[in-house]
């Protein structure tokens, strides 16, 4: 597992970092000979200091630019811990965070040797902070707080939901001036898009005095609108009781927007989809229903020579004409079940799914002389995106296809050739179609891209079989020119 990944996982599950780091003996006998509230150290700085670890990881932010932790620096010193105690008390974070990638499973040297890195840039920093007198610390806290204002979308509102304050960064996303902010409810900024269970759950959470995140869609004063991933963080009197809440938000409007452009691109993708598994299904027909139809022919003609019909022959026909029903049945489930929404990774054997995907074209090949050679050397199972790995092998199989029939390549093949190492699974198309020309060979990837001459192409086949790919961990596709052909190689991760 990479650090990022790492990352991931933690912000899903930040409480067990924390109570790991607070249990500790160490942590606890620092507690307790300062006399220091555990509850205020838990819920206002806690949260804060595994936020800016994730960060440091994320942006490499700095500790002069993060006031969450130049404030808990200050808070140490006015309780005079000592430099020692603040080392134990890191050095637990860090072990807490040791013990968490443990906990996972995770038996990596250069993921350890990362979380290590990083807790060592990141104390250094604090250890320089913190040799500072009070007065230098609150300079940079100020300083920090003018960069926060500058460049961070914050606000913090009462108990009730009620404005008191705002960053100028919250100001320009919005389009309000600060005055307009203040004093009202955060409703002032609500976009009709959102629903109100989704507003009365956010606040059932953090009534409770847990942190929130999600992602929102604000209404500007304008009436434009922004996406903002926000993060909400209560605030505790010395009793416990919830005064406030810190919002901060992250600007995601590009993020979201590029993300509506690709649904609608597999929506398209879909219906091109839909009309070639119709295409397809018109072929798979056809055998059966010619032979459905002289079956049906046969039996006027045996009365006009016979005279009559007999049962044995009347039961042969219908068994005939049932079989050829229930196969034509049969591939209409086939297609169903594997052109179906499905976002729901199932654990499969390779060799299986090439072999159903080849069947779908099998009367495709059939009618255009196509030889598929298939060789599996994998034994392991993968987990997938089953109805969308299925789309890819069809994709990359009918491409291969057409670009035989229209360079009128005699003897035609494609061969798929399925492998695996340790840690991943790869599925080999080549064909030998003489290949892509190298000026558009880095451009088949790109949504409306085709490099076919007839109105067939809609350009978005591979720009989506490389989406899919990629939307599984690790999974990669790249497509390279052979003596022969063209050669696809997939990459998916194995379990």
């Amino acid at each position: 597992m990479q650090i990022n990944d790492f990352i991931e996982k933690i912000e899903k599950d930040k409480i067990s970092i924390i109570r790991t780091w607070i249990s500790s003996p160490t942590v606890i006998k620092i507690i307790n000979d300062y006399s220091i509230d555990k509850d205020l150290f838990v819920k206002r700085y806690a949260f804060g200091v595994i936020e800016h670890y994730i960060q440091v990881v994320k942006n490499q932010e700095k500790i002069e630019n993060c006031p969450v932790i130049i404030d808990f620096i200050k808070y140490l010193k006015k309780q005079n811990i000592k430099a020692s105690e603040l080392f134990l008390l890191c050095s637990s974070f860090k072990s807490a965070l040791v013990d968490y990638a443990f906990k996972l499973n995770i038996q990596s040297i250069e993921l350890i040797e990362k979380i290590v890195y990083y807790f060592e840039e990141n104390f250094s920093g604090v250890l320089d902070i913190y040799s500072k007198s009070i007065a230098q610390i609150e300079t940079a806290l100020n300083k920090s707080i003018d960069i926060v204002d500058k460049f961070v979308i914050m606000s913090r509102t009462d108990a009730r939901g009620i404005i008191m304050s705002v960053s100028s960064a919250f100001c320009k996303i919005s389009g309000y001036e600060s005055f307009e902010l203040i004093g009202k409810s955060h409703n002032i900024i609500r976009h009709p898009d959102m629903t109100k269970k989704f507003f009365t759950d956010m606040w059932d959470n953090i009534k409770l005095g847990n942190m929130w995140q999600g992602e929102i869609k604000n209404r500007k004063k304008n009436g434009g609108f922004y996406w903002v991933k926000t993060t909400i963080h209560p605030n505790f009197d010395h009793a416990g009781n919830i005064v406030s809440y810190d919002a901060i938000r992250e600007d995601i409007t590009s993020q979201i927007e590029l993300k509506n452009q690709q649904n609608l691109l597999v929506e398209q993708s879909k219906s091109a989809a839909m009309g070639e598994m119709i295409s397809m299904i018109a072929h798979q027909w056809r055998q059966p229903l010619q032979a459905v139809s002289i079956l049906i022919q046969k039996l006027p003609l045996l009365k006009m020579v016979n005279g009559d019909i007999s049962d044995e022959m009347l039961d042969d026909v219908v068994n005939q004409v049932s079989s050829q029903l229930d196969y034509m049945s049969k591939t209409i489930d086939d297609f169903r079940d594997y052109f179906k929404p499905n976002k729901r990774k199932e654990e499969v054997y390779i060799k299986e799914i090439i072999e159903k995907s080849m069947d779908f074209l099998a009367y495709l090949f059939k009618i255009n002389s196509i030889k598929v050679n298939y060789q599996n050397n994998s034994n392991s199972s993968v987990e997938i995106y089953l109805n969308e790995i299925v789309q890819v092998f069809i994709n990359l199989a009918k491409n291969s296809c057409d670009a035989m029939i229209e360079k009128n390549i005699e003897n035609r093949v494609i061969s798929i050739t399925t492998y695996e190492n340790e840690k991943s699974l790869f599925v080999e198309f080549e064909d030998n179609a003489g290949g892509i020309k190298s000026d558009v060979l880095g451009k088949i990837f790109d949504p409306y891209f085709s490099t076919k001459n007839n109105k067939n192409g809609t350009g978005l086949g591979l720009y989506m079989s490389k989406t899919i790919i990629e939307e599984h961990s690790g999974g990669k596709i790249d497509v390279y020119n052979t003596d022969f052909g063209t050669k696809f190689v997939i990459k998916l991760p194995l379990k």
